[in-house]
Protein backbone atom coordinates (compact mmCIF):
# COMPACT_ATOMS: atom_id res chain seq x y z
CA UNK A 1 0.00 0.00 0.00
CA UNK A 2 1.22 3.27 -0.98
CA UNK A 3 0.97 6.81 0.22
CA UNK A 4 0.72 7.91 -3.65
CA UNK A 5 -1.99 5.43 -4.15
CA UNK A 6 -4.49 6.57 -0.98
CA UNK A 7 -3.50 10.18 -2.46
CA UNK A 8 -4.81 9.10 -5.81
CA UNK A 9 -7.91 8.08 -4.26
CA UNK A 10 -8.70 10.80 -1.97
CA UNK A 11 -8.08 12.97 -5.42
CA UNK A 12 -10.33 10.85 -7.38
CA UNK A 13 -13.38 11.32 -5.19
CA UNK A 14 -12.95 15.04 -4.35
CA UNK A 15 -13.09 15.49 -7.80
CA UNK A 16 -15.88 13.56 -8.64
CA UNK A 17 -17.83 15.31 -6.65
CA UNK A 18 -16.41 18.40 -7.96
CA UNK A 19 -18.60 17.06 -11.16
CA UNK A 20 -22.04 16.74 -9.58
CA UNK A 21 -24.29 17.95 -11.82
CA UNK A 22 -22.48 17.32 -14.76
CA UNK A 23 -23.32 13.62 -15.37
CA UNK A 24 -20.85 12.68 -17.75
CA UNK A 25 -17.77 14.04 -16.13
CA UNK A 26 -19.39 12.80 -13.31
CA UNK A 27 -19.80 9.12 -14.28
CA UNK A 28 -16.21 8.93 -15.44
CA UNK A 29 -15.49 8.34 -12.13
CA UNK A 30 -17.72 5.53 -12.15
CA UNK A 31 -17.32 1.57 -13.40
CA UNK A 32 -19.98 1.02 -16.26
CA UNK A 33 -21.37 -1.91 -14.11
CA UNK A 34 -21.20 -0.17 -10.65
CA UNK A 35 -23.08 -1.73 -8.01
CA UNK A 36 -24.71 0.72 -5.37
CA UNK A 37 -26.52 0.42 -2.27
CA UNK A 38 -27.82 3.83 -1.85
CA UNK A 39 -30.36 4.74 1.08
CA UNK A 40 -33.29 6.20 -1.50
CA UNK A 41 -33.15 2.93 -3.56
CA UNK A 42 -35.26 -0.15 -3.45
CA UNK A 43 -32.26 -2.38 -3.61
CA UNK A 44 -28.90 -2.82 -5.08
CA UNK A 45 -28.33 -0.85 -8.30
CA UNK A 46 -26.14 -2.03 -11.23
CA UNK A 47 -24.63 -0.12 -13.92
CA UNK A 48 -25.04 3.31 -14.96
CA UNK A 49 -28.48 2.70 -16.34
CA UNK A 50 -30.04 2.09 -12.87
CA UNK A 51 -28.14 5.03 -11.42
CA UNK A 52 -30.09 6.99 -13.52
CA UNK A 53 -33.23 5.95 -13.22
CA UNK A 54 -32.58 6.76 -9.56
CA UNK A 55 -31.31 10.67 -10.33
CA UNK A 56 -34.26 10.67 -12.74
CA UNK A 57 -36.92 9.76 -9.93
CA UNK A 58 -34.95 11.91 -7.39
CA UNK A 59 -35.10 14.98 -9.57
CA UNK A 60 -39.18 14.58 -10.01
CA UNK A 61 -39.13 14.06 -6.10
CA UNK A 62 -37.15 17.58 -5.24
CA UNK A 63 -38.44 19.44 -8.11
CA UNK A 64 -40.26 22.49 -5.50
CA UNK A 65 -37.75 21.19 -2.95
CA UNK A 66 -34.42 22.92 -2.44
CA UNK A 67 -31.16 21.61 -3.65
CA UNK A 68 -27.96 21.63 -1.61
CA UNK A 69 -25.31 24.68 -2.14
CA UNK A 70 -22.49 22.38 -1.86
CA UNK A 71 -21.65 18.64 -1.30
CA UNK A 72 -18.41 17.82 0.23
CA UNK A 73 -16.54 14.56 1.12
CA UNK A 74 -14.76 14.70 4.28
CA UNK A 75 -12.51 11.53 4.13
CA UNK A 76 -11.98 9.08 6.86
CA UNK A 77 -9.74 6.38 5.72
CA UNK A 78 -8.47 5.06 2.34
CA UNK A 79 -5.87 1.90 1.55
CA UNK A 80 -4.99 0.56 -1.58
CA UNK A 81 -3.64 -2.75 -2.46
CA UNK A 82 -2.62 -2.87 -5.94
CA UNK A 83 -4.59 -1.90 -8.48
CA UNK A 84 -7.85 -2.11 -5.78
CA UNK A 85 -8.42 0.62 -3.17
CA UNK A 86 -10.94 1.57 -0.36
CA UNK A 87 -12.33 4.89 0.68
CA UNK A 88 -14.86 5.37 3.52
CA UNK A 89 -16.34 9.33 4.05
CA UNK A 90 -19.13 11.11 5.39
CA UNK A 91 -20.92 13.17 2.17
CA UNK A 92 -21.84 16.73 3.75
CA UNK A 93 -24.93 18.21 1.56
CA UNK A 94 -25.42 21.87 2.81
CA UNK A 95 -28.28 24.05 2.29
CA UNK A 96 -28.83 27.84 2.50
CA UNK A 97 -32.62 28.11 2.87
CA UNK A 98 -32.22 26.77 6.72
CA UNK A 99 -32.03 22.92 5.90
CA UNK A 100 -30.66 20.82 7.98
CA UNK A 101 -27.55 19.41 6.35
CA UNK A 102 -27.49 15.68 5.52
CA UNK A 103 -24.66 13.49 6.13
CA UNK A 104 -24.16 10.74 4.25
CA UNK A 105 -21.58 7.83 5.70
CA UNK A 106 -20.08 6.28 2.20
CA UNK A 107 -17.69 3.16 1.35
CA UNK A 108 -16.27 3.00 -2.45
CA UNK A 109 -14.13 0.31 -3.44
CA UNK A 110 -11.88 1.58 -6.31
CA UNK A 111 -10.10 -0.28 -9.46
CA UNK A 112 -7.68 1.54 -10.86
CA UNK A 113 -7.02 0.34 -15.39
CA UNK A 114 -5.22 1.84 -17.40
CA UNK A 115 -3.85 4.44 -14.86
CA UNK A 116 -7.67 5.37 -13.85
CA UNK A 117 -9.04 4.58 -10.15
CA UNK A 118 -12.80 4.57 -10.92
CA UNK A 119 -15.49 2.82 -8.45
CA UNK A 120 -16.89 -0.70 -9.14
CA UNK A 121 -18.82 -0.79 -5.90
CA UNK A 122 -20.85 2.73 -4.08
CA UNK A 123 -22.78 2.13 -0.63
CA UNK A 124 -23.93 5.32 0.80
CA UNK A 125 -26.37 5.74 4.21
CA UNK A 126 -27.94 8.34 4.69
CA UNK A 127 -27.43 9.14 8.64
CA UNK A 128 -30.37 11.17 10.62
Amino acid sequence: MTTDARGEIVSRISTMYDALGDRPRFDAHLHPDVLMWESDAEGLLRGLPALDTLRDERRARAADGPRPVSVVPHVVAADAWGDTGVVRYELHATYVDGTPEEVFRVTDVLRREDGTWRIVHHHAERRD
